[in-house]
């Protein structure tokens, strides 16, 4: 599907571009850069008004939530922390040792959660494009966006994106973000892509607003199960500081992940002129996915004692997962009170093997679950002045146990001052992984004991429960943001130690196992920023402090993570270039980091390994000129001096020392 996508992509491409014909229509970031009408072409402006200069206020970015933001090609520090795989700030997340694998959250304020049951594999979720993560867009003229990026061995990232609007009203966006890394070390190799198309419209006076999209994505990564011998890794005498002489648990495992997604999103106002009116609404989302892993254990080096015994010599899991949502609603907007919307949701889901494993003549794990959820709720939105804020209710009408209740408000003072707090009360639905995983490896295959009623499969798990407090303030002094989250009947994935304990000179077992913690957590963060000026330097520091009260170690994060940046700008060549030169250091306290199994594509809590205390330090020139942004980095570089105990996970190494280019140019004609 994907290379179907990708061909389409191409072929529009070159329409796109050439439509996109030089004419007096330019915008940037910087109003000091902005074309303007000479004298000699006034009488002819004055002539055509609409042959005029598109300001960067008419190049609208739209969120799912539809707040409204402009096209920024500016040179920041934001864009320096920005310019990576995932295209977003990754402050709190570990990555693996290659490009396009997974990341170890060391920032737990990232978990989002959704009351319905979600397919799971989150670790292979972490640059799946979910359905808030789309952008709409309003162009005045066609807008392309082309970023590249190296990456660690053979290959690259490339992120193209064209947007345009055929008329005020109707815009169409296309976007493909490719990714290939061969990795240092063996059987790591990384192959992605992301193709998305969207579209909205709405009739001039807004009676009628649609928005819509498609994305068809594929995560594909070999997976070695880390390196065998940590030590000599952490030693890097000769050979072993060539990371490919180092053994693996797998020289064949492979991992893959498809999704393809159909979004519906639109609105009808009944009253044709008064805005004062009952608006319909309704939202559709089809999603089709499948996690596979598989693995050769006979030519793999301890593969079949790492994970346990198997069925047979090829090990092949792959499941299967689909779901349909509907949503219809109606309500009310009025300018003076917001707006209150009741809806009736459909959520349906099938998550399924084509195969049962039978043991003992009995069903030892089935090969589905499947259901249907029916929810009411309410929402109510108010925005004015400067002021927005919101309210959701909705709870289950069917038997299944499903509550959520959101409240959020947020004041703008000024462009100096904004201050936000969010509430949320939920009653989450297990994610499906946590209930069934059918294997090939006989240890990992759950439920063992099945229990079926009138609504399917039982297996025991209760509903979590979480509460979570957020509250957060920017000024111009400095921004800072609070969580406390209370989790109780907290599902995890647990590492569990074979009984007997292996010989020394075995190969240790690695058993993971979907547990539930009967008991609560509290979980607080705090997250600091500022930024102090010195003439044409600046220091840029992030700090994340955070604290978990738990009687076990099943939440384990780092209780301080800081980001300190110290950077110079300035211009050159008659100010035609502007550039940023400086030093990023980063670094968390020790604990007991998450391990990941690639088995389950998630990562796992243990108590037997700690990992951090090591910096991160990066150097970095970036330079603009116009809309064109260069970034050149060397990232780890303290690697061969400051001692190879940096880990992202137990056995699995963070990166060496690399030198990344990149680049990032937008078109706007």
């Amino acid at each position: 599907m994907l290379k179907k996508s990708l061909f389409v992509f191409l072929c529009l491409l070159p329409l796109f571009a050439f439509s996109q014909k030089k004419g007096k229509l330019n915008a940037r970031s910087n109003p000091s850069n902005q074309k303007t009408i000479s004298d000699k072409d006034k009488d002819k402006a004055a002539s055509s008004p609409k042959d005029s200069v598109a300001t960067i206020d008419m190049y609208k970015i739209i969120s799912f939530d539809r707040d409204t933001t402009y096209v920024d090609t500016a040179l920041t520090l934001k864009k320096e922390y920005e310019v990576n795989y995932l295209r977003k700030d990754n402050f709190g997340l570990l990555s693996l040792s290659n490009d396009g694998g997974a990341y170890n959250v060391l920032d737990f304020g990232l978990n989002k959660f959704d009351p319905f049951p979600q397919m799971g594999f989150k670790a292979k979720h972490v640059a799946y494009q979910e359905v808030e993560d789309i952008k709409y867009y309003n162009v005045a003229t066609p807008y392309t966006d082309l970023m590249y990026r190296s990456v660690l061995g053979q290959g690259q990232i490339l992120d193209a994106f064209i947007t345009l609007n055929t008329s005020e009203n109707l815009n169409f966006s296309a976007g493909y973000k490719g990714l290939r890394s061969l990795g240092r070390y063996i059987n790591e190799l990384s192959s992605n892509g992301i193709f998305k198309l969207s579209g909205s419209y709405n009739t001039t006076d807004k009676r009628y607003v649609l928005r819509a999209h498609f994305t068809g994505q594929d995560f594909s990564n070999q997976e070695n199960g880390g390196i065998v011998e940590p030590e000599l890794f952490e030693q890097s005498d000769p050979p072993f500081n060539q990371r490919e002489r180092l053994e693996v648990y797998m020289r064949d495992g492979k991992s893959v992940l498809k999704g393809n997604r159909y979004f519906v999103d639109h609105t009808f106002r009944l009253s044709k002129t008064n805005p004062n009116s009952l608006v319909f609404h309704h939202q559709f989302n089809y999603e089709n996915k499948s996690y596979e892993f598989s693995a050769g254990t006979n030519t793999s080096v301890g593969v079949s004692e790492r994970f346990g015994d198997s069925y047979a010599s090829i090990v092949n899991n792959k499941t299967r997962y689909n779901r349909m949502y509907n949503l219809i609603g109606a309500a009310y907007a009025n300018e003076k009170i917001g707006k209150l919307e009741f809806y009736l949701d459909d959520f349906r889901y099938n998550y399924f093997y084509k195969s049962v494993i039978i043991a003992d003549g009995q069903l030892a794990t089935p090969n589905s679950i499947s259901d249907d959820i029916v929810t009411y709720g309410a929402k109510y939105i108010y925005q004015k002045d400067k002021w927005k804020g919101s309210v959701l209710v909705s709870n289950s009408i069917t038997d299944q146990s499903l509550a959520n209740i959101e409240a959020s408000v947020r004041y703008k003072l000024n462009d100096d001052f904004e201050f936000s707090g969010k509430y949320q009360n939920m009653n989450k639905l297990p994610d499906n992984n946590y209930q069934l995983y059918q294997s090939t490896y006989k240890s990992y295959n759950w439920p063992y004991d099945v229990e079926e009623d009138d609504n399917g499969l039982k297996t025991g798990f209760k509903n979590e429960k979480i509460n979570n407090f957020e509250f957060e303030a920017k000024t111009k002094w400095l921004n800072a943001s609070v969580q406390y989250s209370i989790l109780n009947d907290h599902l995890f994935f647990n590492r569990v130690y074979p009984d007997p304990a292996p010989a020394e000179d075995e190969v240790e077992p690695l058993f993971v196992r979907p547990q539930q913690f009967d008991g609560t957590i509290n979980y607080l963060s705090v997250k600091a920023n500022r930024e102090f000026r010195l003439g044409k330097f600046a220091l840029d520091n992030t700090v994340l402090f955070q604290n978990v009260q738990q009687s076990a170690n099943v939440l384990n994060v780092p209780s301080l993570l800081t980001r300190n940046t110290l950077y110079y700008t300035d211009r050159a060549f008659k100010k035609a270039l502007f550039f940023q030169t400086g030093v990023t250091f980063q670094y968390f306290t020790e604990y007991y980091t998450n391990g990941y199994n690639p088995v389950i594509g998630e990562f796992y809590s243990q108590d037997a390994t700690k990992t951090g205390n090591f910096p991160l330090i990066d150097f970095f020139i970036n330079a603009k000129i116009q809309e064109f942004r260069l970034f050149i980095k060397a990232e780890h570089l303290n690697s061969s001096f400051s001692g190879y105990n940096y880990f992202s996970a137990p056995n699995y190494p963070y990166m060496d020392f690399t030198i990344r280019f990149g680049v990032v140019w937008d078109f706007f004609s």
